[in-house]
């Protein structure tokens, strides 16, 4: 076991630093800017310039005290700790953390993926003797098939129901984004419709360079107009009474989640779209291969299959980190 100066509570002691504390703090080190990991009202925050941008847009100029950007793979030092930040290829912006005293290098994964993503920098393996990885999707009776396969149901699903809207429940911080990037890249050119919700932050991602194409928003259209269209709006909002604006529609989601049949049908979704921006099991396993670290802690998800895989099957050290908060938030459907 490695001795490490990082806490369960990813507390970092010699600089009085937490990586994404759940309540306010001196130094907070932001992995991304989704809501369970990004928080108001710390003294001082450390993230991508991009994760900067988000928390600034979501929370206000002032949601922080003090900002240091560090772009992605520079370092700096604080006391005896080297800190860098390196691609996790969840949303925008989002990284993982490498903290390194000369003698232990610590990775914290944040949220990640393994796969391709247009819209953000895809991850990037870093060695490291301890890793600290997420497990939402920690089973393995997940197993995530190409997001370009699920837009392909999609677009065939529009094409055969020309009189219907689609109305995709996708969160605003990335998974919209996403959705609309892989319909443009499978050759979806009309507009794309979006819930007022949605529009901050595709502008700002349009900002950073990604083209999304051309959206509108759903404003005050008759109903006929929507048929055969496409519409991008909060899971909140499929059931509320914003949706009867829209012709016989279709309810989709886009989701890692939408595997688990059951959860599809409890939420009404006709079109279940397995895209996650989560590891699927065998990504996990893969992660802790390519790393080469030889302690794993395991944090917000299924912790304990992971943690016994690590133990019984790899001769791992690993741990459980139970962090309350942490995948708990609206935003993190998968």
């Amino acid at each position: 076991m490695y001795m490490t100066f990082l806490n369960h509570q990813l507390y970092i002691d010699q600089i009085n630093a937490y990586i994404d504390p759940m309540v306010p703090r001196d130094l907070a080190i932001i992995t991304h800017g989704h809501a369970d990991h990004a928080r108001f009202g710390h003294k001082k925050v450390i993230a991508t310039p991009e994760t900067i941008a988000i928390m600034k847009a979501r929370y206000g100029e002032n949601c922080a005290e003090e900002f240091q950007s560090l772009p992605l793979r520079k370092t700096i030092q604080i006391g005896d700790i080297k800190i860098s930040l390196y691609p996790a290829g969840h949303v925008l912006g989002s990284a993982q953390v490498l903290l390194d005293d000369g003698k232990t290098r610590i990775v914290v994964t944040g949220d990640y993926k393994r796969g391709h993503d247009s819209t953000c920098e895809d991850y990037e393996i870093v060695p490291c003797d301890v890793l600290v990885t997420e497990a939402t999707f920690g089973l393995p009776v997940f197993q995530h098939p190409p997001a370009e396969q699920e837009i392909q149901k999609l677009i065939q699903s529009v094409n055969d129901n020309p009189t219907r809207a689609h109305l995709i429940g996708a969160y605003a911080l990335g998974k919209g984004q996403r959705v609309i990037k892989l319909l443009r890249e499978a050759g979806y050119n009309k507009p794309i419709y979006l819930h007022g919700a949605q529009r901050k932050l595709c502008d700002l991602y349009q900002n950073y360079g990604i083209d999304l194409g051309i959206l509108e928003n759903v404003g005050h259209r008759n109903k006929a107009e929507f048929a055969g269209e496409i519409i991008i709006a909060p899971p909140s909002a499929l059931k509320d009474r914003w949706s009867r604006r829209f012709p016989d529609s279709v309810i989709a989601m886009a989701s890692g989640w939408m595997q688990v049949k059951q959860r599809a049908r409890q939420r009404g979704v006709e079109l279940p779209l397995i895209i996650s921006d989560h590891c699927d099991w065998n990504e996990l396993l893969q992660t802790i291969n390519d790393t080469g670290a030889k302690t794993i802690w395991v944090t917000h998800g299924r912790e304990d299959a992971l943690v016994h895989y690590c133990k019984t099957m790899l001769g791992l050290e690993a741990e459980p980190l139970s962090i309350q908060g942490l995948g708990e938030g609206e935003e993190e459907v998968g």
